[in-house]
């Protein structure tokens, strides 16, 4: 491929999740105590297109400080992982953070393959065509969990030279810590040594600050959640009645998390035919789905180091309290 070429590669989804899996799942998670969603399923094309107009809110910093990092920092990420062949993004959202990253390299650079790995088909569609304008650029779009994504670029790597890996936005502020340290695990298993592993990650805050973001006063990050129930009642039939639920966030200082519920506000009885279930829900009682963990600086060296990483370099938004850390297989 000529430098100022790109194209785009659609994979087939790979181990996506199935509407099998999403009817056992709500099934399964919505009979646990205290009653859970996973936060997986919040992302179908709505919930991608809400969380995208979530990360503009005046409230949600977190974003526009990771973008400002990468775009201060972009040329010393870059030239800290040459020569790169391959970035991987999971979770890739729009890509608009990844294209303000690939921005700084230099004119006539290398031919780039960019994977994007994302459950959401339009999110994916959407960042292909925002990326596929930079110069000597491949995208290849992986519509697949993480871990599935994961596992297929692994099987598929050909570059000769370094890969970035990049897991931006917090996300991985949505797994528990055992979760989140299996996840570092696969990653790094992902890529071969010398190869790079970039990090967003949101810091401990003040807790108003906090609420602001998960509570926002337009309503945005309630309808986010709603559209789980939405999603429940097109794809398997159910008959969750929107108008009965509230959305709740909370600080749980003890797990350093924010937590997400759907709270009833009446009693009332939901079948879902698809996943062959009903439940009966008393006034007040709560699902919850999502949780939001924040870490200290401490804590984050201490588990990338766990998972077998050697730390590069950090870059911190002393602001917003929000880190970038580059780290090496």
């Amino acid at each position: 491929m000529s430098p100022g070429s790109a194209r785009v590669s659609v994979r087939p989804p790979a181990e996506q999740v199935s509407a099998q899996q999403f009817a056992e799942d709500v099934a399964f998670y919505l009979t646990q105590t205290p009653r859970q969603l996973p936060s997986r399923y919040l992302y179908d094309d709505l919930g991608s297109a809400l969380f995208e107009a979530i990360t503009r809110l005046p409230w949600y910093r977190l974003t526009r400080a990771e973008t400002g990092l990468l775009k201060t920092h972009a040329r010393a990420i870059l030239a800290a992982c040459a020569p790169l062949t391959d970035a991987v993004e999971l979770g890739a959202g729009s890509g608009a953070k990844l294209a303000q990253l690939l921005q700084a390299r230099d004119s006539g650079s290398d031919a780039l393959r960019v994977h994007l790995v994302d459950v959401s088909r339009s999110a994916l569609t959407a960042a292909a065509r925002l990326l596929v304008g930079l110069p000597a650029t491949q995208v290849i779009t992986h519509e697949a969990t993480y871990e599935a994504g994961l596992a297929e670029f692994r099987r598929n790597q050909a570059g000769a030279g370094r890969t970035l890996l990049l897991f931006l936005g917090s996300n991985m502020g949505n797994f528990d810590p055992p979760q989140a340290n299996e996840l570092l695990r696969q990653i790094r298993n992902a890529l071969q040594p010398g190869d790079l592993f970039l990090l967003g990650a949101d810091l401990l805050k003040p807790e108003r600050e906090l609420m602001l973001a998960y509570a926002d006063p337009l309503g945005v990050t309630a309808a986010f959640n709603r559209n789980l129930l939405v999603r429940i009642n097109r794809e398997l039939g159910g008959d969750f009645d929107l108008a009965s639920f509230q959305h709740r966030a909370l600080w749980n200082a003890a797990e350093s998390r924010m937590e997400s519920y759907l709270v009833s506000t009446r009693t009332q009885r939901v079948r879902i035919p698809e996943a062959g279930f009903e439940l009966s829900l008393h006034d007040g009682e709560t699902i919850w789905t999502e949780s939001s963990y924040k870490y200290s600086r401490e804590g984050l060296f201490g588990s990338l180091q766990d998972a077998g990483f050697a730390r590069r370099q950090a870059w911190v938004d002393e602001d917003a309290q929000f880190a970038l850390i580059l780290v090496q297989r």
